[in-house]
C-alpha cells in the first residue's frame, strides 16, 4: 500500500484542486499593480528631466506587473508548491499599512469625517512598522529603527533629489522652524533628527543585547 505524500506544500492525492503557488501570487501581483496604474491615471508623470508624482509610481506598478506576469507563467512549465490555507495575519497588515499610508500622507475627507495630512514623516514610519507586524517575529524596536532610517532616505530622495510634489512635513512641524528656513532645509533637518533617534536606539538596543548575552554566558 503506497504511503500518502504529506509534505508541506503538497496537496493530498485526493485533492480535487491543486493550485500553483506561483499562479496565484503572480496574479495577485499584477491585479496589485492594474489597480495603482488605476488609481495613478489621474496624475501628471512629466518627463525624466521634470519627474511628474507619477512617474516613478508607475514605473514601480509596470514592472510589479511584469514580475507577477513571470511568476504566473512560471506555474506552467515548473511545477512548484501546491497552494495550502492562507495565514490571513500578513495580508490583513500589509493592506492595512497601505490604506494607512494613503489615509494620512494628505488630507482626507469622507463624509463627516476629515484627517489633516500628515506628509510622508509620519505616513511612512506607522505604514512600516504596521507592515513589520505581518510576521510574528517581529520586534517594535527594530521596527521603529527600520521606519526611521528608510523614511529620512525617501524624504531626501523624493524631496530634495527628485523635488517631488509630495507632501513630506505638515504645517505643525513645520510651524517649529525659525522664519526664513527653506522647505529644503526643513526637510534636510527633520531627516537628520530622525536619522539621530535611529541611530541612537540601535546602539541603545546593541548595549542591551550585548548585556543580555554576557548574563547568560
Amino acid at each position: 500500500m503506497r504511503e500518502r505524500d504529506n509534505k508541506p506544500g503538497s496537496a493530498a492525492p485526493d485533492s480535487p484542486v491543486r493550485v500553483s503557488q506561483n499562479l496565484v501570487g503572480g496574479l495577485s501581483l499584477v491585479a496589485i499593480a492594474a489597480l495603482a496604474l488605476w488609481l495613478l491615471r489621474d496624475l501628471d508623470a512629466g518627463s525624466l528631466t521634470a519627474m511628474g508624482s507619477a512617474l516613478m509610481p508607475r514605473v514601480l506598478a509596470v514592472g510589479l506587473g511584469i514580475l507577477g506576469a513571470l511568476v504566473a507563467a512560471s506555474s506552467f512549465f515548473h511545477r512548484g508548491l501546491v497552494l495550502e490555507r492562507l495565514p490571513l495575519r500578513g495580508p490583513t497588515l500589509v493592506i492595512l499599512a497601505i490604506a494607512t499610508f494613503a489615509a494620512t500622507i494628505r488630507p482626507l475627507s469622507l463624509g463627516s469625517v476629515s484627517l489633516p495630512g500628515f506628509g510622508l514623516i509620519v505616513a511612512a514610519p506607522l505604514s512600516i512598522v504596521i507592515c513589520g507586524f505581518a510576521t510574528r517575529d517581529a520586534r517594535l524596536r527594530e521596527l521603529v529603527i527600520l521606519a526611521l532610517s528608510l523614511t529620512p532616505a525617501c524624504m531626501l530622495l523624493f524631496g530634495d533629489l527628485l523635488n517631488l510634489t509630495i507632501p513630506m512635513l505638515p504645517d505643525s512641524i513645520m510651524a517649529l522652524f525659525p522664519d526664513g528656513w527653506s522647505q529644503k532645509a526643513m526637510l534636510r533637518a527633520s531627516a537628520a533628527a530622525m536619522l539621530a533617534v535611529a541611530a541612537v536606539l540601535f546602539f541603545s538596543s546593541t548595549r542591551s543585547d550585548v548585556g543580555d548575552a554576557r548574563k547568560k554566558d
